[in-house]
């Protein structure tokens, strides 16, 4: 061997022993599991990519995730062992459970083939990787009997529940039903107030008092009678509408090709197709254009005046209003309000996804939003939202604001895509379903990292009390939050690969899916 070919292969081993010290190093550096990341509420978006990544790095393998509400941290559940590596590598959590998508959803057919009972509900919940179904009280004799036929047999599939209420759509009636049909119920507190301060805009003011119409939706205190104003100066989401002898309440306001109008409950529509600001019918809201349900429950209805301009806005019931800038895909465990005419604001988590509700006399409806949050009847058609995100259409559900239940919703960007409607009306500004980054975030620094860095920029803006937005992180669209993942609360076993994390996603601590 000439001294030249010497040096080639002397060159040639020195380089394959570095690479048998890289590229070892290299692979554990990509496989080795990162300390589980933080989402919070204003994160929700960064969770819905990442579970979109992982669902992407896994097709077939993996059965819904979700946020456990005691440690941010997002719960991938997937088959086997063998995809742990492949979630924790990313920062998840991994949970290997028994039952494949596949098999929740072809279980969810099985239920609307053979227990189609007035009174129940189910959803698919990724935290106990079952699907849950609810029996309201009427459910007894010959109808618990066909719901338990259709369920002993799916066993390790299905878990049955009872819920104390009554599932019934949230329409009320026009006469003295107020929101001071449920006074001290929302936020408010002063005697015969409205409950919820500016929620007197469902008969325009306090009981009795006349009022102002829709211009009292985000009007004054508790004990002023909501009278009008305040700072919206048109019905915005939660103010009460009324027509067909029925009072709703006004979702969001969106536009249609540039057109002014505003989306409501399909139930409401049905019933009348003119709609007022005010109980006697004097003050023209709106004609509806589109009306759907059953099946789903979203009605569309156009602004008579087509100069009008509403605020994309939903009243906070206590003289102020909470900005919708854009639509968002629900979450399980993802934190929201309600504001409905009735019962002014309330708050909750979103429990379950794609949830099948029969309120009975044929009214199924399908691809709801299962919630916590408390509703009652006049509060159908108001905002659910989160932040400045417009999330769903109260429908309804069981229970009340006393003694709780569960409350259904339409998804709001089902209904925008079904409609053409974007978010948004007139001059009120807003932008289209899943609309982009209105520059919430944190200009000081970028990147999803953030979330774990409640000092970093990014989708965890609002960890930072410095951001100076009002919901840092929510900007982005989030592209698929909970596609497979309609779950319903309910307790999680444990996952795998959060250390202190063995009780990941308990039925009271789940913060977003």
């Amino acid at each position: 061997m000439n001294k030249r070919t010497g040096a080639m292969v002397g060159a040639a081993a020195a380089a394959i022993a570095a690479a048998a010290v890289i590229l070892p190093n290299a692979n554990a550096s990509q496989d080795k599991p990162l300390t589980p990341r933080t989402f919070t509420a204003a994160s929700a978006p960064s969770a819905a990519r990442l579970a979109q990544t992982l669902k992407a790095d896994l097709p077939d393998r993996t059965a819904g995730w979700y946020l456990d509400g005691a440690t941010g941290h997002l719960v991938m559940n997937v088959l086997t062992a063998d995809d742990v590596g492949s979630v924790t590598s990313k920062g998840a959590v991994a949970k290997v459970v028994r039952n494949s998508m596949t098999a929740l959803k072809a279980g969810t057919r099985t239920l609307s083939d053979t227990a189609s009972v007035p009174g129940t509900a189910w959803s698919i919940d990724p935290r106990t990787n079952k699907i849950v179904v609810l029996a309201d009280r009427t459910v007894t004799g010959r109808k618990m009997a066909a719901l338990s036929k259709a369920t002993d047999g799916m066993d390790g599939l299905v878990s049955v529940k009872r819920s104390q209420g009554e599932f019934r759509r949230y329409d009320g009636e026009n006469a003295g039903q107020g929101a001071a049909g449920s006074a001290g119920q929302g936020t408010g507190g002063a005697e015969g107030s409205q409950g919820a301060g500016g929620a007197g805009a469902a008969d325009g003011g306090a009981a009795g008092d006349g009022g102002q119409g829709a211009g009292g939706a985000a009007g004054g205190s508790a004990g002023d009678g909501g009278q009008g104003g305040g700072a919206a100066a048109g019905p915005v989401g939660g103010t009460a509408i009324f027509g067909g002898g029925s009072r709703c309440s006004l979702g969001f306001n969106v536009t249609v090709q540039g057109a002014p109008a505003f989306l409501t409950a399909g139930h409401c529509g049905n019933e009348s197709e003119s709609w007022t600001a005010d109980q006697a019918g004097s003050q023209p809201l709106g004609t509806v254009q589109d009306s759907k349900f059953p099946e789903t429950d979203f009605a569309l209805v156009a602004y008579d005046d087509p100069a009008a301009q509403p605020e994309s806005a939903v009243d906070l019931q206590d003289g102020t209003t909470q900005e919708i800038t854009k639509a968002a895909e629900a979450a399980v465990g993802m934190k929201v309000q309600r504001s409905g005419s009735t019962t002014g604001l309330s708050d909750g988590t979103v429990t379950g996804l794609d949830a099948t509700v029969n309120y009975g006399n044929g009214d199924i409806v399908n691809g709801l939003i299962q919630t916590d949050v408390c509703a009652e009847p006049g509060d159908s058609g108001g905002a659910m939202f989160s932040g400045d995100s417009a999330v769903g259409l109260t429908s309804g559900g069981s229970g009340d604001c006393t003694q709780g239940g569960e409350t259904f919703f339409q998804p709001v960007t089902d209904a925008l895509a079904a409609t053409g409607a974007e978010i948004g009306a007139g001059g009120g500004g807003g932008a289209a379903a899943g609309g982009g980054d209105a520059g919430a975030e944190d200009p000081g620094a970028g990147g999803d990292a953030g979330a774990e860095d409640p000092g970093a920029g990014g989708d965890a803006g609002a960890e930072d009390p410095g951001a100076g937005a009002e919901d840092p992180g929510a900007g982005v669209e989030d592209p698929g939050t909970g596609v497979e993942d309609p779950g319903a609360g309910a307790e999680d076993p444990g996952a795998i690969g959060s250390g202190s994390d063995s009780g990941a996603g308990t039925e009271s601590g789940e913060a977003m899916n």
